[in-house]
C-alpha cells in the first residue's frame, strides 16, 4: 500500500505542489528537471545523468508495467525524488518483480503523486530549471527555509558519486567473438553502452573517473568511450586534463558528458541550457549524412557553438534549437554525440554511431 500522507514539491521561487506521497516517507532536494518520454521510467529512475535531480516526466500515468530484474541502467537508482501525476498501484506485466511505489521505497527515494505534472513542466520552461525540495515531513515554510542552505546544482560535482570506484570487465555477449579492446571512462555509465558495445565484439573495461591516463594506456585498448553524466563539466578540470593526454593516441568516442569533455579538452566553452533537453523524442540531423534522428536525450549543458577550435567540426545538429549535437576532429579520430547513442530509454535507431565507432579501431588497428 502507498503512504496515507500527503507530500509537498517546493521551488526555490515560492511555487509548491501539494499531493500524495509514495515511495519513502522522506525529505530531499534536488535540481527539478522534466522528461518527456512515454516509457522508460526504469531507466530514467537508474540513469547517472540524473544524479542530484527531482525528476518529473511528463507521461501522465507511471508505473503501470512495475519493475523487472533487466531493465537497470546502472547499480542503484540515481534520482533524488520521483513527482508524477498518477502512479499505477496495481501493475501488469510478464517481467514485473515489483511495483515503483514499493522499488522506491525500498531504496529510500520519495515520490509526489497526484499533482499537474504539465503545470509544473510549463512553470520550469518559462523560468527555467531550479532548485526544489520533495517532502512528506515538512511544511511548506519549512521546505523554503531549507532550500536557502543547500547549495545550487552547478556547483556540485556529482560524477565523484556515480562513477565505479573499481575497475571492472563487463561480461561480452555470449557467443560474441572479441575483437577489440575498449576503455570506457566512467563518469555516469549508463550499462547499455557496455551491453552495445560487447555485441559489437569489444571486449570492455570500465575505469574509474579519475583513471590516470598513464593506467588506461597500459591496458592498451584500441579505443576509449568517454561516458555520459551528471553536473557541469566546468567542474572537471582534472577529468579534462587526463582526456587532453588521450586524445590522438587511441581512437574515442565521447558521449553526452563525455562530448562536452572533449570539447572543453579541446579549448570550446559550455554552456548551460535554461532547461535541458530530456526525452526519447528529440530530432537530430546528421550533416554526413542528412538523415534525421529521433534520439533520447539528457543533458542541461551543451557546447557553445561559437568557441570551437583545436579542430573540431560540428556533425550533428538539434533542429529544436540549433544546439551542438554531436562533433569530429578533422585529423584525428575522435567523435562525440550529445545524445544518448544507446537510448534506453528511446529509439534504437542511434546504434549506428557506436558501429561508426568500431569502424574507426578497425581502421586504426
Amino acid at each position: 500500500m502507498t503512504n496515507s500522507k500527503n507530500a509537498v514539491l517546493v521551488l526555490e521561487d515560492g511555487t509548491f505542489y501539494e499531493g500524495t506521497a509514495f515511495g519513502a516517507a522522506s525529505t530531499t532536494p534536488g535540481e527539478i528537471v522534466f522528461i518527456t518520454s512515454m516509457t522508460g521510467y526504469q531507466e530514467m529512475l537508474t540513469d547517472p545523468s540524473f544524479a542530484g535531480q527531482i525528476v518529473v516526466p511528463t507521461y501522465p500515468l507511471i508505473g503501470n508495467y512495475g519493475i523487472n530484474d533487466t531493465d537497470f541502467e546502472s547499480c542503484k537508482i540515481q534520482v533524488r525524488g520521483f513527482v508524477v501525476r498518477e502512479f499505477c498501484e496495481v501493475p501488469s506485466h510478464w517481467q514485473k518483480k515489483t511495483t515503483l511505489d514499493e522499488y522506491l521505497k525500498a531504496n529510500g527515494i520519495p515520490g509526489l503523486s497526484g499533482i499537474d505534472t504539465r503545470s509544473l513542466t510549463r512553470h520550469i520552461r518559462s523560468l527555467g530549471v531550479m532548485m526544489g525540495m520533495l517532502s512528506s515531513e515538512l511544511t511548506v515554510a519549512e521546505c523554503m527555509r531549507e532550500l536557502k542552505k543547500i547549495p545550487t546544482y552547478g556547483v556540485t560535482d556529482f560524477v565523484r558519486e556515480v562513477s565505479t570506484d573499481h575497475k571492472y570487465a563487463w561480461a561480452n555477449t555470449e557467443g560474441q567473438s572479441v575483437k577489440y579492446k575498449v576503455a570506457i571512462v566512467d563518469t555516469g555509465l549508463r550499462y547499455n553502452i557496455a551491453r552495445i558495445l560487447a555485441g559489437l565484439g569489444c571486449s570492455v573495461t570500465v575505469l574509474p573517473a579519475a583513471t590516470p591516463p598513464s593506467e588506461i594506456l597500459k591496458l592498451k585498448p584500441d579505443g576509449i568511450v568517454l561516458s555520459p553524466g551528471p553536473g557541469d563539466p566546468a567542474l572537471l578540470g582534472d577529468i579534462i586534463g587526463n582526456i587532453k593526454e588521450l586524445l590522438g593516441k587511441v581512437p574515442v568516442m565521447g558521449i553526452c558528458l563525455g562530448h562536452q569533455l572533449i570539447g572543453r579538452a579541446l579549448g570550446a566553452d559550455t554552456f548551460k541550457l535554461k532547461f535541458g533537453h530530456r526525452g526519447a523524442n528529440h530530432p537530430v540531423r546528421d550533416l554526413e549524412t542528412g538523415r534525421i534522428h529521433i534520439t533520447t536525450q539528457n543533458h542541461g549543458y551543451a557546447i557553445s557553438l561559437e568557441t570551437l577550435k583545436g579542430g573540431l567540426e560540428v556533425s550533428h545538429i538539434n533542429l529544436n534549437d540549433g544546439t551542438v549535437e554531436g562533433l569530429r576532429h578533422n585529423k584525428l579520430p575522435i567523435i562525440s554525440i550529445q545524445y544518448h547513442s544507446e537510448g534506453s530509454p528511446g529509439p534504437q535507431d542511434n546504434v549506428y554511431l557506436f558501429e561508426r565507432f568500431v569502424d574507426m579501431l578497425k581502421e586504426r588497428k
